[in-house]
């Protein structure tokens, strides 16, 4: 058990993670925040205010305090721009170590750069293409080049939504002729890291922009609220245009603070500092040249406990870490609901089996739909954990709030529907489930992927590995298709899986148009 701790220019934060050394990952036990500015410093002299001291102080006490008692092995505490560039920011880091116990560290900005990226790796699948990451903090704006192995480009700029806000805006709403400032000042901070960026391009380079920080998932929760009505339930993987932040912009430069504030979706004190936030994030879109950004949930904190992991020898290389997240993440999701591994794994080979020998003839789905096949067939049976009575329901609720790492919310969405219609009834519109579905070719995925699982399910009814392996053989023009089923021994009559397979095989018959005929093959 870790705790980390980031000591940050806006808000305090802490995160509590058990380790799982096998995978190896980590599970989030919990999460604490509070906002505390510690980049609200003396104007005069760049000091940290006595009173904004204390009131950090007594946040880390009430950090260290619940992370003990939470029985953690280790706290990594963190401090970033507003403690490294005051004068007393070293004092600081002394009183917290004898009033509170808690050794901080004090990190550059390129180093704050290094653990952003790697909280960003252990959370987002990159696929070996090149990502710009870009964190807008309180007191400074990390970009980043990264593409899953060692980051090409770590650059921190002096830019945040504090410290822009507190030497800029002094009006409210604020004047056109000081946000006109805002913007440039913004961009021309911004254009010396943008360029190293660009420089770090190789040929054929079109890269993602990832976006991490509380001002860009206040950015996404409001335009989610406005756009679907809701918000999910993660924002891992949200996307939203430069155009559709440009319109926030001019919304929110004309409101009060007051006004801001009551935006659905605004969290406490951010509205004072959403602005210039907002104007860093689309001065920086507008210098890449990109035209939307993708959110992810981690960020600093997680890189500090992925540090400590590589640090301390649970992870061999960042490029093994980086490029398994999705196997581990739905691994680590089976194990939590104590999921019989060998049995969803034989599942999830048979269910391979029929999406492989069915492509192009019965669907056109690819690797991307195979592989979110394999994360409801790994995870189909977890609603066991709950109960065996409708437990194929508590697996979608399970998997739905899982915490799925390398998946958006669609595409957890769908494993979970995929898992959920693995038994029972097939998919309805009547059911709220199947109807957060909002496109018709989701619907038919998952239509179809899992009349396929309910065959592998079929497939290994008895859990024992009774039947070795399939082959299908399809006749267009009988519209029929015989799946040849060969037992692991030879004696068995498998009728048990037979059986399954007759009482399971219509949901696929009406799917696919066709007539499914088992042919149990015997020995000789």
């Amino acid at each position: 058990m870790i705790a980390a701790i980031d000591i940050g220019t806006n808000s305090l934060h802490m995160v509590v993670v058990k380790i799982e050394a096998t995978l190896p990952s980590f599970s989030i036990v919990t999460r604490e925040k509070e906002t505390v500015r510690l980049g609200d410093r003396n104007l005069v002299t760049g000091e940290l205010k006595p009173e904004v001291i204390d009131k950090a102080i007594a946040c880390l006490g009430r950090f260290k305090t619940l992370a003990d008692s939470l029985g953690v092995d280790s706290i990594v505490a963190v401090a970033t721009s507003a403690v490294r560039e005051s004068p007393n920011g070293k004092d600081f880091i002394h009183k917290v170590e004898t009033e509170v116990g808690l050794t901080v560290d004090l990190i550059s900005g390129p180093e704050e750069a290094r653990r952003i990226y790697l909280g960003v790796l252990s959370g987002m699948e990159f696929n070996n293409q090149p990502h710009i990451i870009i964190d807008i903090g309180g007191g400074s704006t990390e970009l980043i080049l990264g593409d899953s192995e060692e980051p090409r480009c770590l650059t921190s700029t002096k830019v945040g939504a504090v410290r822009l806000t507190g030497e800029l805006v002094n009006s409210d709403p604020i004047t056109e002729t000081e946000f006109k400032y805002l913007q440039a000042y913004a961009r021309g901070m911004l254009e010396r890291s943008v360029e190293e960026i660009l420089a770090n391009f190789k040929i054929g380079d079109s890269p993602q922009l990832i976006g991490t920080s509380g001002t860009i998932e206040t950015i996404a929760t409001i335009h989610a609220r406005e756009k679907l009505g809701l918000v999910p339930s993660t924002l891992n993987g949200y996307q939203f245009s430069l155009q559709d932040l440009r319109t926030w912009v001019n919304r929110l430069r004309k409101m009060t603070n007051v006004e801001r504030a009551t935006i659905p979706g605004m969290p406490e004190k951010r509205s004072e500092v959403i602005l210039s936030g907002a104007v860093i994030l689309q001065e920086a879109m507008t210098l890449l040249g990109v035209e939307s950004v993708t959110v992810c949930e981690r960020s600093l904190r997680e890189g500090v406990i992925v540090d400590w992991m590589l640090t301390h020898g649970f992870i061999d290389n960042r490029l093994r870490f980086q490029s398994s997240i999705r196997h581990r993440s739905v691994l680590k999701v089976a194990k939590k609901y104590q999921t019989n591994l060998e049995h969803s794994e034989r599942v999830a080979a048979f269910a391979f089996s029929i999406f492989d020998q069915t492509q192009g003839q019965l669907h056109n789905w690819s690797v991307d739909e195979r592989q979110l096949l394999w994360a409801a067939a790994i995870l189909h049976n977890c609603g066991h954990y709950i109960s065996h009575s409708s437990h194929h329901k508590h697996s979608y609720y399970l998997i739905r709030n899982g915490e799925l790492l390398g998946y958006n919310e669609t595409e957890i969405e769908i494993i979970a529907n995929i898992a959920r219609y693995h038994r029972k009834s097939p998919p309805k519109k009547k059911h709220d489930n199947y109807r957060s579905l909002l496109h018709k070719e989701h619907r038919q995925m998952v239509n179809q992927l899992s009349a396929i699982l309910r065959l592998a399910v079929a497939l290994d009814r008895r859990q024992i590995g009774a039947i070795s392996h399939i082959q299908c053989e399809y006749f267009p023009n009988f519209k029929e298709m015989k799946m040849f089923i060969f037992p692991s021994l030879s004696n068995d009559e498998c009728a048990l899986e037979m059986w399954s397979l007759d009482y399971k095989k219509g949901i696929f018959d009406e799917e696919f148009g066709l007539k499914l005929v088992p042919v149990l093959m015997r020995a000789g």
